[in-house]
């Protein structure tokens, strides 16, 4: 025990054991913030998409860059009809509504689309709306009219009518100043857009939501779904921490006994032992999970539990069979077996115990090994689907063809998150390695 306190405080002689933990206590706090503040059936529901996301906009870069380069991209703006002065004209047999949806538009970009949501509340029948936009310097355009069930969405952004009235895409046209196709400017200032609704139901109401989509959002973004990135960004932390923790631990702790206990009781089992692993080391393993994922199942659990298997007979166990070899023949081995303790004793307690402080390095750079591992199946097609992980958002890039159409945000911040991963584990283990190998131990 005083051995292992020695160690831990001699970690503090290196700047990298410093730097290591802090990242990886960095993301062991996300992981930890992730699962209390957005559960775990909470962010699969998220993940999967549906109308909880058609207030965010299409392909959208994080906040964050665009005031790095100190540019004026719009935001996404969510006008209600619950803000609105609502006007109502009631008649014989039914009643007109007129909602004033009115918002300041100020940035020196067009949005990237508009759409207006509508719900009709206690109307048995279908409702009439007629649309105008109003700009800032005066001049109103008639978007046209159309009937309305219980729910419906008008994509402005799509009206083919208007565009060709206007000579441009309706999100642009409706905001430019003149009617230069060729070169338009932004007019800011106020603007309104009008419903004219007509219900045959008294009892009728409208409910209107505009949503004027902004080209940034977020922290991370989005992808081609609207969903926010950031739910699989944070998401992914808990999920690739713990499939390389429980495959690291899986795979050491299995290999260790099974290597030990060759060791003990030598001969025809230590020889079996010996032959598995030299075909085990053989199979390749990249190519046996993309069979599985194939031909099977793509489930990150049953994707852990082919890693463990595999690695339980890996090259390690020649490694700690070379390290055990010299304790077996150990004097206090020898007390050991005179006193009459057993083989599992001996085992567990005397020799396997000798050669943890040098494993331990090993199992701490061995997590991230199975991280990128995981990732790796996810970018090639063959990861959870139902799971947002980071190698799922580098798999989705990918179809879309993010870095050709200039999405780079969208493979920059989970890479960033993976290489974050690997360089944590990696000085820290580095780090441990000098304090607890007595060969790289400097004085």
């Amino acid at each position: 025990m005083r051995r292992w306190l020695d160690g831990l405080r001699e970690l503090r002689r290196y700047p990298s054991a410093i730097g290591g933990l802090a990242i990886i206590f960095f993301l062991i706090g996300i992981a930890i913030y992730t699962v209390v503040s957005m559960p775990y059936s909470e962010a699969l529901e998220k993940w999967r998409g549906g109308d909880q996301w058609r207030m965010h906009p299409v392909n959208a870069g994080p906040v964050w860059t665009d005031r790095l380069f100190r540019g004026d991209k719009p935001r996404t703006q969510v006008i209600s009809s619950a803000d609105a002065d609502i006007r109502e004209v009631p008649f014989e047999g039914g009643k007109q509504l007129r909602i004033p949806l009115e918002f300041r538009y100020g940035s020196a970009e067009f949005p990237s689309e508009i759409n207006l949501f509508l719900k009709a509340l206690d109307s048995p029948r279908e409702a009439f709306v007629r649309l105008n936009w109003h700009t800032p310097s005066g001049e109103t355009i008639a978007l046209g009219g159309q009937r309305v069930a219980q729910e419906d969405r008008v994509s402005i952004s799509q009206n083919r009518s208007l565009e060709g009235r206007l000579g441009m895409v309706p999100h642009v046209g409706l905001f430019a100043a003149g009617s230069d196709p060729e070169a338009p400017e932004v007019e800011q200032g106020e603007y309104r857009l009008t419903i004219d609704a007509i219900f045959f139901d008294e009892e009728a109401s409208l409910e209107a939501d505009l949503a004027v989509y902004g080209r940034v959002h977020g922290i991370a973004g989005t992808d081609y779904q609207r969903r926010d990135l950031m739910v699989a960004l944070l998401w992914g932390t808990p999920v690739a921490l713990a499939f390389g923790l429980l495959a690291a631990v899986g795979t050491t702790i299995t290999t260790l006994i099974i290597a030990a206990t060759g060791v003990w009781f030598g001969g025809l089992i230590d020889a079996t032992i010996q032959r598995l692993t030299e075909v085990n080391i053989i199979l390749p393993m990249l190519p046996i999970l993309v069979m599985v994922g194939t031909l099977y199942s793509t489930s990150i659990w049953l994707m852990l539990g082919v890693v463990i298997v595999l690695g339980i007979f890996s090259a390690g166990i020649k490694t700690y069979r070379a390290m055990l070899l010299p304790i077996r023949e150990a004097p206090y081995i020898e007390a050991a077996r005179a006193y009459g303790a057993g083989n599992a004793r001996i085992i567990m307690r005397y020799m396997i115990p000798r050669i943890l402080p040098v494993l331990i390095p090993t199992f701490v750079t061995l997590i991230p090994t199975f991280v990128f591992l995981e990732a790796s199946l996810a970018v090639l097609g063959l990861g959870d689907p139902v799971l947002p992980t980071w190698g799922k958002v580098l798999n989705d890039a990918q179809e879309q063809s993010a870095l050709y159409n200039g999405f780079y945000y969208w493979v920059v911040s989970p890479a960033v998150l993976l290489m974050l991963t690997g360089l944590g584990f990696a000085m820290f283990g580095f780090a441990l390695d000098r304090v607890f190998n007595p060969r790289l131990r400097t004085q």
